[in-house]
């Protein structure tokens, strides 16, 4: 539950795995700490963001947070209208089928291009962050589980060896997966997840090369159903959603 004061955030901040290893600029810790917050569900969807509060919590001034606002924009996290500000990007249940079905496609061709490309090092690289997935269940860590959850599609999308797909799918799905990271997560059974996700890797590498992208979509088709029972009942829709107003202000508050 959000806390109705103005304290800073003190929990650590978990990078974004698709981020490079490298010390972060100020702008870069600010979009890290509203990532952050839309991931634990402490900014949600249609709730304005405001500059000053962001840089004072963060420690810095208002240039890094406008140009961190900007990328996120970018990012697809946010939006920027004239005369409200930014407000956290919201997404309907529809929006969220018709991504995850583009999803199921493109990523079905990663998959194909990933086995016509296969060395010696992409099975190792793809049990790895299996392996983080698994030590993240088992340890019922949700916020490290969905992270290895997005490092391993991440790796899928990287292995295939084709920017272009590798970029459309990062645009599309970062967004979504804070969002659908926060309202599946009090819900998520980790080891029926691990389950599905060890049955998807084990198709991805020893399927025929003609199955696999029916294999990866069918497993994009499961998913989508589960969204469709436990997140898109929750999801904010445009009619009963108004933006929230110029006399709300964003509390950045530890829970």
């Amino acid at each position: 539950m959000m806390d109705s004061g103005r304290k800073s955030v003190k929990k650590t901040l978990v990078p974004d795995p698709s981020r490079r290893s490298h010390k972060a600029s100020a702008s870069e810790k600010v979009a890290a700490f509203i990532e952050q917050a839309i991931y634990e569900g402490r900014l949600k969807p249609r709730e304005r963001v405001i500059e000053d509060d962001l840089a004072k919590q963060v420690g810095c001034s208002r240039g890094p947070v406008r140009e961190a606002l900007l990328t996120l924009e970018r990012d697809g996290l946010v939006v920027s209208t004239p005369r409200r500000g930014t407000v956290i990007r919201d997404f309907s249940a529809s929006e969220v089928e018709v991504v995850f079905s583009m999803r199921g496609k493109l990523e079905a061709l990663c998959v194909r291009y990933l086995r016509e490309t296969m060395t010696n090092e992409t099975a190792p690289m793809l049990r790895k962050t299996l392996g983080a997935l698994k030590a993240a269940a088992k340890a019922g860590d949700y916020v490290a589980y969905l992270r290895a959850d997005m490092d391993l599609h991440s790796t899928i999308w990287h292995l295939s060896h084709q920017p272009q797909l590798y970029r459309t799918l990062k645009f599309a799905m970062n967004p979504l997966f804070f969002m659908i990271a926060s309202a599946t997560m009090p819900g998520l059974q980790l080891a029926q997840d691990l389950r599905g996700h060890q049955d998807y890797i084990k198709m991805i590498l020893t399927a025929p090369i003609a199955e696999v992208e029916q294999g990866t979509e069918a497993y994009f088709r499961s998913e989508i159903k589960v969204l469709q029972e436990k997140v898109f009942p929750s999801l904010y829709t445009p009619v009963l959603a108004p933006m929230i107003g110029p006399g709300q202000r964003l509390q950045m508050a530890a829970r």
